[in-house]
Parts: C-alpha cells; structure tokens; sequence
C-alpha cells in the first residue's frame, strides 16, 4: 500500500508506516488540501480474523473472483475500505484535487480483537495524534442493504456496542475418570451455560435503534413491519417481541446479548476435569451499566462456583452526533447510486475502532457504500466475499463521497 502511494506522487512524509511491534504496521498517509478546514479520516483496518481451509470451499487467504464475487477472508471485513480508500486517493492526487481540508487515511492493525494491546489505532493516538487528529472519520460499520438483489436502504452508523469478553471457569480436584462424582466440573460449567442460553436481556431501544425500526420497517414483510413499528412506538406486546427477537439482525439492536463463544476443558481422557473454561462475549448497549452486566450473569448462571472473570475491557462511547453535511451528501449520493431507498442512522450490534477514535473526541461514522445481502452474511464466516459490481459501485461512491465532504 505504501509503495502504491509513493508511486502516486505521494512524498516520504505524507506516507509513513509505524511498526510499533514484530508482525504489526500501521500506515498513515495524507493527501493535503488548503487547510482552510480541518481533515476528514479516513479509517480501516487490515487484520482479520482467522479462517481454516478445511472450513472453506477454496483457499481463504488467496483472492479469487468466482460468479460474480471477489471471495476472500477479510474482503468485506475491511479490505474493501482499505483498498477503496487507497485506489481513491491515488485518484485524487493524480487529478490534482485540492480539497479545502487534508484527507488522512488509517489502515491499522489488531482491530479484531479490539485493539486489545494497544498496537493499532490507540497506539496512534497516543504517539501521533498529531498525524491523525480529524474534524471527523469515516469507518467501517453500515453499508448497503440488499434483498434478493434490490436494495433496501443505506446505513450510516452512529453508535455501536460495547464489546466485553467475560471467562467462565470451574475448578476441581479432579481424580480418577473410573470414580465419577456430581461435582464434575464440566457438568457445572454446561449446565451455567445452558441457563445463559436461555435468557433474554430486557428489550431497550435508544434514539437511534428506534429510528431504525421505524424507517426498517418499510422494507419488511407485513407482519413483521407491523412488529417493527409497534416496538419502536413502545407498544409491542410479548408476541411480537417474540418474533422479531428471532431474527439475529433485529435481535442485536434491540438487547444485550452475551453468548457462549469458546469451550474448554480437562486434560486427560481417563481423567476428571480440574478445570472448564468458556468464553462468553457480550455486546452491550450504549449507556448500560457494566457492573449490572456482571451482577446478572452471575444470577443467571445461578452457581457460584462458577468464576466470572473479566477478560477484556470494554470501552464504551457516546454516539456521534448526525452532521447535516454529511447526511445531505450521503442521501445525494444515495438518490444517485441507489434510487427511491432511505439512508437509516442505525448501531452497530458488533465492535469497532470507532469507539476509541469517538472517546478521542473524533466523531466517527460507519458508513462504506458497499451493498451486501442482509440474509448472507458472512464476514467472520465461511466463504467470505463481496459482489464484483458492489465492490466497483462502492469504490466511486466513496470516492464521490469524500471529495464532495472535502471541499
């Protein structure tokens, strides 16, 4: 990437690549403008989460273009943003643009797992904030929506939810697998978390999801568009609540969920189990109390020989405020790309860097043009890919985007 940009004409200096630790880099380039505003950053991570090959129908770290898509782990989830915002800067300088404002493109690492030893974008905050300080970014976090090939509507991210990773363990004195006992650490462990997979946190909309499922509804079917608009007026009875929680994507933004993710446990065949341990993340809702978090999954797992540890601290922010600037651009922008849709302020029911640039006092937006079906989701999952078509539209959508915020 950055060989790419100095080719472009960018200078040493307004490229640079930061290398805080082995394996990791952190590139920071800037196309300069007038200065008579202050920049726009633009944001994406280029790790990704790991992906087996036997999982897969083909390799997944080799990009492959197959009936009509780009396959590949991380094509969505965020080279797309990556190579978009790099090929479109490399545009910009060619055509000679000079934007009243800097743009600063990020691409940073460790943002899957939450930037968790501060080598990503909160070591660039704390060692460069200089190179990266922005009126406002645009990231990852809502696109397109689309439904047997139609589009439904255009994200634009605003707040997401808390990310926390919680590990639950059972000790025991273990012993000889031939001399069973009811304490079994596994037994208890199984039966904690089958109590969790049962319960339901309380339904509790913000300004933001309730706008969402107002606006939503349009699109939906007619029971649940009516279910939809009960809930976001307050008056959604058990059954409807009930239905709509069925469905993962309407389920994420109306709750907290925290769900078992990782299982381990003893270490021997012929041996009782010492130790269990599971993984249980949690996505929790802006403005909620972690403390009461940890107090109801320890009521819900109704055990307490069952540990509950903390194992990543969260990092909550507060919602970016919608910027008329933006928001007239983007539903422009809309009219033209995608024809008679709505742009829908919407949370993020998974985990951004945007959070951390947010608490740096950098409003920041998930918004990437990219159109994607809302039934096949696959980021983090197998056979990863994007729509050819897509992934062309969504490049000069952004690139229109941008230079129109720039000037």
């Amino acid at each position: 990437m950055a060989a790419r940009l100095r080719s472009a004409g960018f200078s040493a200096a307004d490229v640079q690549v930061f290398t805080p630790a082995p394996r990791t880099g952190n590139l920071v380039a800037r196309l300069r403008g007038s200065g008579k505003k202050k920049p726009i950053l633009l944001l994406a991570h280029i790790d990704v989460v790991d992906a087996k090959r036997e999982d897969w129908s083909m390799d997944p770290f080799t990009l492959q273009e197959k009936d009509g898509y780009f396959y590949g782990r991380g094509s969505g989830d965020d080279k797309f943003m990556a190579a978009a915002f790099v090929a479109n800067l490399i545009r910009y300088k060619r055509e000679g643009l000079r934007p009243e404002r800097d743009l600063i493109l990020v691409l940073e690492t460790d943002e899957e797992i939450g930037d968790a030893n501060k080598l990503g974008i909160r070591w660039l905050l704390a060692n460069h904030r200089d190179l990266i300080d922005a009126e406002f970014a645009l990231n990852e976090g809502a696109g397109v929506g689309t439904k047997g090939g139609r589009a439904l509507r255009n994200g634009l991210q605003t707040a997401e939810k808390v990310y926390v990773d919680y590990r639950l363990e059972v000790t025991n004195r273990g012993g000889h697998s031939s001399l069973p006992r009811k304490d079994n650490a596994i037994y208890r462990l199984a039966e904690g978390l089958a109590r969790l997979a049962k319960h339901d946190f309380p339904v509790k909309l913000n300004e933001t999801t309730r706008l969402w499922f107002e606006r939503s509804a349009a699109m939906e079917s007619p029971q649940n568009a009516a279910d939809m608009r009960a809930l976001a007026a307050g008056r959604a009875d058990a059954a409807a609540i009930a239905r709509l929680s069925a469905d993962p994507s309407f389920n994420g933004q109306m709750r907290t969920t925290c769900v078992a993710t990782m299982l381990q446990g003893g270490h021997a065949p012929n041996a009782l189990p010492q130790l269990a341990r599971a993984n249980v993340n949690c996505r929790v809702l802006p403005g909620e109390s972690i403390a009461e978090l940890e107090k109801t999954l320890a009521a819900v797992l109704a055990d307490d020989q069952i540990a509950v540890i903390r194992a990543y601290e969260p990092s909550a922010s507060a919602p970016s405020p919608l910027r008329p600037d933006l928001v007239q651009a983007i539903e422009k922008l809309t009219a033209q790309f995608w024809p008679g849709i709505p742009v829908i302020p919407s949370m993020s029911s998974g985990a951004t860097d945007g959070s951390f640039l947010r608490n740096a006092g950098i409003p920041t937006y998930g918004h990437s043009g990219l159109a994607s079906d809302i039934d096949d989701v696959r980021a983090h999952g197998r056979d990863e890919r994007v729509g050819v078509k897509a992934f062309d539209d969504g490049v000069e959508y952004l690139y229109l985007l941008v230079k129109t915020l720039s000037q």
